[in-house]
């Protein structure tokens, strides 16, 4: 078997998967998540800063 009809292989397999279960949870905000992710990576930030002062 070569790369690239395994990566054809993988590609078919999780395009049906997708078909099957839908894809896209309608319970989950893009809007939401990304300013999630925003929020927690700006606190990490913020901690590291506070903890990385010369004394």
């Amino acid at each position: 078997m070569s790369l690239s009809s395994t990566a054809h292989n993988l590609v078919v397999l999780a395009s049906e998967g997708a078909e099957q279960h839908g894809g896209n949870h309608d319970s989950l905000s893009p809007y939401l998540t990304g300013g999630g992710a925003f929020f927690i990576l700006i606190f990490m930030l913020w901690v590291t800063t506070r903890l990385n002062r010369d004394r």
